[in-house]
């Protein structure tokens, strides 16, 4: 009882070490969010994907996100050529599937407003790929905006067994962020703060990296919350989370992105 006491009071300490780092930014900004490409990696895609579950919401909410994914296993942020995904004529996102599996071809031109981007999960701290971190984060903002696409960085979690990681995405995430004027999603922080609030809670794949469906769930909370500025407590739409669980997940999301951006946003 005593290991587990002092584990949960490093958490806390470590969850709170970020506040050194304020965002510069902290809304979106422009038209309403509509349509959203996922660039990433394996924390993306586990369980069945996280732009799923920002479907799952935003319809929920009455208002629904388009949202694609585009993922590679293991990679990095210099892995991915978003020039080839956003450019006009880019076959990314040119048709989708509506209820009843009807196919939606989506008009040509600019196919999402918005892209949310995460380097591998120790990339943006690691001592030889961190300037790599950096300087792709600075080309995708400038490839992002060329083609009229907001950029977001995804600020991801600590190992399980390496909490202090948190602090250091957080740091790393907000302050690039800050530098290129871009809003980053504090995942990672939201995390820690369920740890921190329930423990009992499994949050790690046995890998001790990968998300679980409650970490994933968590994740995608948080992300709606920074993107929309609405608030996901209450949402209908639980992921296949139970409903004690979901109203858990949803306030700690929502209690994260207020205290992150240090103002209230909506109701």
């Amino acid at each position: 009882m005593r290991a587990t006491s002092l584990f949960v009071s490093f958490l806390l300490s470590v969850a709170t070490a970020w506040a050194d780092v304020k965002p510069a930014r902290t809304e979106l900004g422009g038209e309403p969010v509509k349509s959203v490409l996922w660039v990433g990696n394996s924390f993306f895609f586990f369980n069945n994907g996280i732009h799923r579950y920002l479907v799952g919401l935003s319809n929920a909410d009455g208002d629904r996100i388009r949202n694609t994914m585009v993922t590679i296993g293991g990679s990095g942020i210099d892995w991915h050529d978003l020039d080839a995904y956003l450019k006009p004529g880019s076959k990314v996102g040119w048709y989708s599937f509506e209820e009843g599996n009807e196919i939606k071809y989506n008009k040509p031109g600019r196919q999402y407003d918005t892209v949310v981007i995460m380097d591998c999960s120790q990339c943006p701290i690691h001592p030889e790929l961190k300037k790599i971190f950096h300087e792709y984060a600075v080309k995708d903002a400038g490839i992002a905006r060329k083609y009229g696409v907001r950029p977001v960085l995804f600020m991801s979690w600590a190992y399980k067994d390496q909490p202090e990681m948190t602090a250091q995405l957080a740091d790393a995430y907000t302050e690039e962020a800050n530098g290129d004027d871009m809003l980053v999603i504090p995942a990672g922080l939201a995390v820690a703060r369920a740890m921190r609030e329930r423990p009992d809670l499994v949050y790690h794949q046995p890998d001790k990296r990968h998300p679980t469906l409650i970490t994933t769930y968590l994740s995608a909370c948080t992300a709606f919350a920074a993107l929309t500025g609405k608030s996901p407590v209450g949402n209908r739409y639980t992921g296949g989370v139970d409903a004690q669980t979901a109203a858990f997940l949803q306030r700690v999301a929502w209690e994260t992105v207020v205290e992150f951006f240090g103002k209230k946003q909506g109701t």
